[in-house]
């Protein structure tokens, strides 16, 4: 019994210790069951990576489409010698160098090799058919744009041109294709430039390697792409204004018109280049540029008889020019032009007038922008001439007083019986009987308005109805803000207006700050169906909501809605 006890006892043991041993086993068993189950997960996420399908592109529109009157032009981009766009096929290669390890790695894993390259090659011969299909596409899209005349991509440049100019636009349109490229650099596109600088930001100073491209540029420019100027601009220039100038005079002979805008540096030597460079240069613009004056006198006096425009701005060594002029070194000038800065307060300039009628006998307009002129005398000269016969445009308009009185006007314009435009803003020692006694018979735009605060040193305080009267048949603009006439003389000008024979094209009207009153206003407008422009801002006499500038017809016709 106690051997059967010992034995049972034992075999008790035994298999407690045989389940603690399991136990224990039991929990690394789980850790390699996960082991197991993460190591597939991977498996199963890379085996998905690499079954995922190639991302298709959508190819790239390669065509514009231009919107024109009538009709919708489908232009291409991309011209005969550039290549389509095809999709990389990374996986392949990817799938490629993973064969070759495994062939190095196993032989077990070889003998699936094959089954995988028929794989890639499938794919890769339904990649190419897309890709063909897509290079077919194209080609017909760029066999259509090759098949479009050049002369239509050059007229619609033309506009382009004419609205935003040749400089950016051109170079830009220039890379887009062989075709555009070709078109963009005809020369009838290039007769037009200007150039601003954009080197640098204002107040830095520039680098020698970039001025150094900056000549590179202007040189290509010259060469390739301006063999047709006629007119050229510069900028902003504060350095190379020379050097341009240079490559300009020698490879431009047609040049019609220079301007220097804010530009310094012009010396001497470029106008005397340009002299030679440019035998049919007519117009001259260097206003608000610092020039040297003596090159541009010599240059006057060497190359004036081409000459017809000239402008520049009022400085210290003005009385040279006009000394110049007088002489009669620009005979065949039609355009003077003289301005200064809006800022600049009040300005004189002293001009013999008669010296000048001698000098340019075929001058057609003169203007004085915010220059006031003050009568000198010169030997020799007569006092009696006669006059500017060819004028059409006399501006002698300041915003400030002008000290010009009736017998300087008069001086001028005695022998100009063909003026048609004449601009006396700030005027305010002209009267109307001054005006009345001018032998121009067709004046066209009047602007006698008064821009400044008081009106205490105005000579003329009635004899509107006077002028209204002797213009009312070719009178199409008219500016009298600020004038004080009386209601009952502007209630007469306005109704010699509406009954004249040029009431259907009067267009413009200002008459701010002045006395006009409903019954006078109301004439006018119902006889004139052209007028476009109507300023009855700060009239007194005026009902409250009439005050205001009045743009188009169809805003007057309100006005006189309500008038009524």
């Amino acid at each position: 019994m106690e051997s059967t006890v010992t034995q049972a006892s034992s075999a008790e043991m035994s298999a407690a210790q045989s389940s603690k041993a399991e136990t224990s086993q039991t929990p690394p068993a789980k850790g390699k069951g996960l082991l197991k189950r993460k190591a597939d997960s991977l498996k199963d996420d890379k085996s998905k990576k690499k079954k995922r399908k190639p991302v298709k592109r959508t190819v790239r529109p390669n065509y514009t489409v231009q919107e024109g009157e009538d009709m919708l032009l489908i232009i291409s981009n991309i011209s005969s010698g550039d290549s389509v766009w095809k999709p990389k096929r990374k996986v392949c290669k990817k799938k490629k160098t993973s064969k070759k390890a495994k062939t190095k790695g196993s032989t077990s894993k070889t003998k699936k090799a094959p089954v995988k390259t028929e794989v890639l090659k499938v794919r890769e011969e339904t990649d190419d058919k897309h890709v063909v299909m897509d290079s077919a596409k194209t080609d017909s899209f760029d066999h259509w744009g090759q098949s479009l005349p050049i002369e239509i991509l050059v007229k619609i440049f033309q506009f382009a041109v004419f609205q935003d100019g040749a400089v950016p636009l051109l170079c830009r349109v220039g890379r887009v294709c062989r075709l555009w490229n070709g078109a963009a650099s005809s020369p009838i596109l290039w007769r037009s430039v200007s150039i601003g600088y954009c080197w640098i930001e204002p107040g830095k100073s520039q680098l020698p390697g970039t001025e150094q491209k900056i000549r590179n540029t202007v040189d290509w420019l010259a060469e390739n792409r301006l063999s047709q100027l006629r007119e050229f601009s510069l900028c902003h220039w504060k350095k190379n204004v020379d050097y341009v100038i240079q490559k300009v005079s020698q490879s431009c002979p047609s040049l019609h018109s220079l301007k220097l805008s804010y530009c310094t540096g012009m010396t001497e030597k470029a106008f005397q280049n340009l002299g030679a460079g440019c035998q049919s240069l007519e117009d001259i613009n260097v206003q608000h540029s610092e020039i040297n004056v003596d090159g541009l006198v010599s240059f006057l006096e060497a190359y004036g008889n081409q000459i017809k425009k000239i402008y520049f701005t009022h400085s210290t060594k003005s009385d040279k020019l006009l000394s110049a002029l007088s002489k009669g070194c620009c005979p065949e000038l039609r355009l003077l032009e003289i301005n200064t800065k809006l800022d600049g307060g009040y300005c004189q300039l002293p001009i013999c007038i008669q010296a000048l009628q001698i000098g340019c006998p075929k001058l057609q307009t003169f203007r004085l922008m915010n220059v006031t002129p003050v009568p000198k005398m010169i030997r020799n000269t007569p006092q009696s001439t006669c006059g500017f016969p060819m004028l059409e445009e006399l501006c002698i308009a300041t915003s400030s007083h002008s000290f010009m009185t009736d017998n300087d006007l008069n001086n001028v314009l005695h022998g100009s019986p063909n003026l048609r435009v004449l601009d006396l803003r700030g005027g305010s020692r002209i009267t109307s009987t001054g005006l009345y006694a001018l032998p121009c018979e067709r004046l066209e735009c009047f602007y006698w308005g008064l821009y400044f605060n008081s009106n205490t040193m105005v000579a003329s305080k009635k004899g509107i109805h006077m002028l209204a009267q002797k213009w009312s048949n070719t009178l199409r603009e008219l500016d009298l803000a600020n004038q004080p006439f009386s209601e009952e003389d502007l209630e007469i000008a306005m109704g010699h207006l509406s009954h004249g024979v040029g009431v259907d094209f009067f267009r413009s009207l200002n008459l701010s700050g002045t006395r006009i009153t409903s019954s006078a206003l109301r004439l006018l407008i119902n006889q004139a169906p052209a007028l476009k422009y109507l300023n009855l801002s700060s009239c007194r006499y005026l009902p409250r909501g009439l005050k205001r500038l009045y743009h188009g017809q169809e805003d007057i016709q309100l006005l006189l809605d309500k008038l009524d």
